[in-house]
């Protein structure tokens, strides 16, 4: 009953072992910022469902503009932790803040409001509509007027929207394409072009790469590193290939707890993290 809570809330499989006894990391990277250089804070966060500790006291810090990896075994948390950020689950206990403001309690629509954007381990697309259509609707759904029942015209800022985001998630050939018709690839991409919509700070990516072909994965590395520079993310990727090619700086969770922070370098060299994770050298 417990491991099916955990996929249900993680996304993920069931939990691996334990690593050292289960201790919880020395290191956090919350204490290395101030208060005015953080884009997200999360500071002592739980989430259980009934018996399962899902989220045991997880601290993470991400600067404007930063772009970060967390990485672990599938039952680690990390499904969960983008719930709790973006108000699908919130926290049982702890402090969630986006830029400096305590979105705890707040409901996903006023996160999104604030510019935190996500997208999901299975896609959320209207597959009978065209790529035109749902980069519209998603510049729509983040603007005022968004209930409004008039027919958009030629020069409506969501049309002119959906065909500059389009462009940045490389798919201005396929606009008038249903999504249907799209291979796999096209479909994550164009789920990372609505999460583009409106003014975004900062966007969870909750595995991008997953069932995408080598070629697929090269054209996602390209996509992120044309993100603005002023966007940040934070990838959940166990695609290490491309997950350590687009990222500052990485996190590594176990049985819901921070175990490690580094630099991507640092990671894939780290031989607690090759022994647990990556099964000896990552190459």
């Amino acid at each position: 009953m417990a491991d099916a809570a955990e996929r249900q809330a993680d996304g993920s499989g069931p939990p691996g072992g334990s690593i050292a006894g289960g201790r919880r990391a020395a290191t956090s990277d919350t204490a290395s910022r101030d208060a005015g250089s953080r884009a997200l804070e999360v500071v002592g966060v739980t989430r259980t469902f009934g018996a399962l500790v899902a989220l045991d006291g997880v601290d993470l810090s991400v600067g404007p503009g930063e772009r970060r990896a967390v990485l672990g075994a599938n039952g680690a948390g990390k499904t969960t932790l983008f719930n709790a950020i973006t108000g699908d689950f919130p926290p049982t206990r702890g402090r969630i803040s986006f830029f400096g403001e305590d979105v705890t309690e707040l409901p996903q629509y006023d996160r999104i409001r604030r510019g935190l954007r996500r997208t999901y381990q299975h896609s959320l697309l209207f597959r009978g509509l065209t790529v035109r259509d749902n980069l519209f609707l998603a510049s729509r759904g983040v603007a005022r007027r968004r209930f409004s029942l008039l027919r958009p015209r030629g020069g409506d800022f969501a049309m002119a929207a959906a065909e500059r985001l389009a462009g940045q998630a490389h798919l201005s050939r396929r606009l008038d394409t249903r999504v249907a018709d799209l291979s796999y690839g096209e479909q994550r991409q164009l789920e990372i072009g609505m999460a583009l919509a409106g003014a975004p700070r900062l966007i969870l990516f909750d595995e991008p790469a997953a069932g995408l072909s080598p070629g697929e994965r090269g054209n996602l590395v390209a996509l992120l590193h044309g993100l603005p520079e002023h966007l940040g993310f934070v990838i959940i990727e166990h695609d290490l290939d491309v997950a350590l090619k687009v990222v500052d700086r990485v996190t590594v969770m176990h049985n819901g707890r921070i175990f490690k922070h580094g630099t991507p370098a640092e990671i894939e060299a780290d031989p607690e993290v090759q022994a647990i994770y990556l099964g000896g050298q990552h190459g």
